[in-house]
């Protein structure tokens, strides 16, 4: 056997190594010294991300008889995801030792590192049995951390929706996968592509494709792949909520793109053009529509994050080089922006039990801090300059336009995205009316949030001030890609 090929996953196999020494720390410490495990999970994690950051790729790289596929692109988008999942971490923790969590917290790490485990090999996957291996290490774990508050019937409700669509999807995707070997005889994504040049499109092709879509779909909560989205986000822990609306639909959203341009970009014109209009106009408008109704802040960035997926697709479509790095940098201020809001929202609960958007009225009076992060994080995420979000946006429509085919229906996809920006304004400006206008005769109660849970919001802020004004990580995004 040839060892060598593992160099080409020096991310995977260091992050391999990062689960093992948690699970060891977890199975062989003592009780007393696992109290120590969130803050050592997040210092090993914190050291495998910066090491992620070194130019081990320089160039394209491949395994496993070219099943797997490596690149600096897809390690740059690995580091992006790191950044995520570190954020994610640092904020759980005092989640973790709370009474009841802080028993099994060693397992909550565990499934966090296995999820981002597979969701390395669906990105990396140049074969579809690889890409599935990928999905299910990504969802089985999901589906534990969803149900993680075991006294909380919302949380064991949700696990069940997140399994059951979960299952659906990848039975959906699987039957399309199914179809797509059938027509093309090979699940090598070079091998498709080329069988699918040399082929008549037929009615297999399109049902393949439309059952390809749809698994993506429901993985990136696409409308009308989304209703379990709300429920799932409102049942679960506060951090498994921000992990899902961020680092599974980010891995999802570059899986997407590689399965698109690999294996079915020829036929991007003939057959998924139209279908990813139509899901980003559905996206973008639904989310927004009912993201205005949601009182529950859980809910309403569920709804939220429907609505950024379409601006994400949109980034998608753009397919060449600027599409790339817009779709990355968007991804990325995506990370820090709703991570910002979930910390608020995690730090909130967890010293009040509180999540209505009511209960943040008068918030500024009481905890002036937390309504400042939370103030930003909405500026951002409606896409307000000068923060990171008004670029991110930015650079997804002028990455949609600049495409040599770009034509009169792209133009109008781009307008109706831009009208949908502007009527989020209305909701995630409500949100900050409610904490710096509205009067509340019992507003929460000043309270000092934990260190982490301020270290998570203080990088988030970073970020999202410190991309919207130096835009030199944009041009360095491009310059990986290109």
């Amino acid at each position: 056997m040839d060892y060598s090929q593992f160099l080409a996953m020096k991310q995977e196999i260091g992050l391999l190594i990062v689960f093992l020494l948690v699970f060891l720390y977890d199975t062989f410490f003592s009780k007393k010294a696992q109290g120590a495990l969130p803050v050592v999970t997040c210092v090993l994690f914190a050291l495998f991300t910066l090491f992620g950051f070194c130019p081990c790729v320089k160039e394209s790289m491949t395994a496993f008889g070219g099943m797997y596929f490596t690149s600096p692109v897809l390690v740059a988008i690995k580091n992006i995801l790191n950044v995520g999942a570190l954020i994610v971490m640092i904020q759980s923790v005092s989640w973790a030792d709370s009474d009841f969590i802080k028993v099994r917290r060693g397992e909550f790490y565990e499934l966090t590192l296995l999820t981002l485990f597979g969701m390395y090999l669906m990105m990396s996957s140049n074969h579809f049995l690889v890409f599935v291996i990928g999905l299910e290490t990504a969802s089985l774990p999901l589906a534990a951390m969803v149900a993680f508050n075991k006294n909380h019937f919302e949380s064991h409700e949700a696990a069940v929706k997140y399994l059951l669509t979960a299952v659906f999807s990848s039975a959906i995707m699987l039957m399309g996968l199914s179809l797509v070997y059938a027509t093309a005889g090979t699940l090598y994504y070079d091998g498709i592509f080329i069988a699918m040049m040399y082929s008549d499109i037929n009615v297999m092709v399109i049902v393949s494709l439309a059952f390809v879509m749809a698994g993506f779909g429901f993985k990136l909560s696409l409308v009308p792949f989304h209703l379990w989205t709300a429920d799932v986000y409102q049942g679960a822990p506060t951090p498994v909520t921000s992990y899902l609306s961020v680092i599974s639909k980010g891995s999802a959203a570059f899986a997407f793109l590689v399965v698109l341009n690999q294996a079915f970009g020829f036929l991007y014109a003939q057959v998924w053009e139209w279908m990813l209009y139509a899901l980003i106009i559905l996206t973008i408008t639904i989310g927004n529509l009912f993201a205005m109704r949601q009182r529950n802040m859980k809910r309403f960035l569920a709804f939220s994050s429907i609505s950024q997926a379409g601006y994400i697709m949109l980034a998608i479509v753009g397919r060449e080089e600027m599409g790339i790095s817009a779709l990355m940098f968007y991804v990325l201020v995506y990370i820090f922006s709703n991570l910002a809001a979930f910390g608020v929202i995690g730090a909130v609960e967890h010293a009040t039990g509180k999540v209505d958007m009511d209960d943040y009225n008068g918030l500024y009076k009481t905890n002036p801090r937390l309504s400042f992060t939370m103030m930003l994080a909405m500026f951002s995420l409606a896409g307000i300059p000068p923060f990171a979000g008004f670029f991110s946006k930015f650079f997804v429509f002028t990455s949609a336009l600049s495409g040599p085919d770009a034509g009169a229906a792209l133009y109008v996809l781009v307008l109706i995205a831009l009208i949908n920006t502007i009527i989020s304004l209305y909701y995630y400006l409500l949100v900050v009316k409610a904490m710096f206008i509205n009067e509340n005769d019992n507003p929460i109660a000043t309270f000092r949030s934990s260190c982490t849970q301020r270290l998570g919001m203080w990088v988030c802020t970073a970020g999202i001030i410190g991309l919207g004004i130096v835009s030199y990580f944009y041009d360095y995004l491009l310059s990986v890609v290109q």
